[in-house]
């Protein structure tokens, strides 16, 4: 019967040790899910202008 307790007490800790990194990888996906809407929105949007760089003519040359 002590086997089978202390098996069960195993048991019942790789379960939970699993629940919780089920859930910090639920956490995990939801932030890049959000990241990559942000990006697919930055990318997808009319361009307005953004950072000039110095290595490209304007557009009047």
């Amino acid at each position: 019967m002590d086997a089978m307790e202390e098996r069960m007490a195993h048991l019942m800790r790789t379960v939970d040790d699993l629940s919780d990194i089920v859930a910090a990888q639920a956490t995990e996906i939801d932030r890049l899910t959000r990241r990559m809407a942000m990006m697919t929105e930055r990318m997808e949007a009319p361009d307005e202008g953004g950072a000039v760089f110095t290595d490209q003519r304007p557009p009047h040359w």
